[in-house]
């Protein structure tokens, strides 16, 4: 009978030092982001522009979209924020491109258990703060497998339906094209599409890159043919834990209300034939 009661003993200490392990786990994952650009805009041949104009305008806007993100992660939140890495524009580069802060560059902060999302963004040095739930995902868990370091990653896709705005927004900026101005860039149809998303069982934190979650496991890589998040580092219970805290800068608003406000701003800036000017010198 003793020994029953010291093995039923051992057997709960050890489940409440795993547990409360489990509780405390936490890391850091790096990411590599970039944008597609040719799925999202084209840049169109001209006789104002020079072969050496348009590859330096292609460069420049090719390094503008890629960025590297750091998420900090424990077993209910996350926090995810890009590192700065680009350098202003030279005013005497044969090139000067006007690259401005845009949506969805700010601190990202996730909680799983709450299923609430606090971003703070900027909208030319004016704060928001976008508290909203989190994005519901119906993720189709595929049978697939790969290595992505020393990680074995299991597969899932979801379907990102194009909203009725993007429609709507895509066709208005159709009309207002044209008219004789000379149109270096071109945005292009938004189509329905699919997102592929490897995840790991080997760090159970159902977190992710950018809005990406609700998986058993850690989101090493992403790309729904837009833009690709592919993680290049992570370190587990690092001795300096980093402290995750939620971001309290900015006027609250939902997302829906922020997205209105960001559009807001693009279209203030727009000219009488609903262009925003890119100046290229060369």
């Amino acid at each position: 009978m003793i020994k029953v009661v010291t093995t039923f003993v051992i057997a709960v200490s050890l489940f409440c030092f795993s547990f409360a392990n489990a509780q405390d786990f936490y890391g850091q994952a790096v990411y590599e982001s970039k944008i597609l650009m040719n799925d999202k805009i084209q840049i169109n041949n001209s006789e104002s522009m020079t072969e050496t104009m348009r590859q330096k305008l292609e460069e420049t806007m090719k390094k503008a979209f890629e960025k590297t993100i750091v998420l900090n992660f424990n077993k209910q939140e996350s926090i995810y924020l890009q590192e700065e890495k680009l350098e202003a524009p030279k005013p005497n580069s044969p090139m000067n491109v006007m690259v401005f802060k845009s949506n969805g560059d700010g601190k990202k902060y996730k909680n799983v258990k709450e299923k609430i999302q606090i971003s703070e963004e900027d909208i030319f040095g004016k704060d928001f703060l976008i508290v909203d739930s989190l994005e519901v995902w119906n993720w189709k868990l595929e049978n697939e497998t790969k290595k992505i370091g020393n990680y074995t990653c299991y597969k899932a896709t979801a379907l990102i339906p194009v909203s009725e705005e993007a429609k709507k927004e895509y066709e208005e900026n159709k009309k207002n094209t044209g008219d004789g101005k000379t149109q270096f860039i071109t945005a292009l149809e938004p189509k329905d599409h699919n997102i592929t998303v490897w995840y790991t069982p080997e760090i159970p934190v159902s977190q992710g890159p950018d809005r990406y979650w609700g998986l058993p496991g850690l989101i090493l890589e992403a790309n729904d043919g837009q833009t690709i998040f592919l993680c290049s580092k992570i370190t587990l219970n690092p001795k300096e834990k980093t402290e995750i805290k939620r971001p309290i800068k900015g006027k609250k608003v939902n997302q829906k209300e922020y997205d209105k406000i960001f559009k807001d701003k693009l279209e203030s800036m727009k000219d009488s034939k609903g262009n925003i000017n890119i100046q290229v010198r060369g």
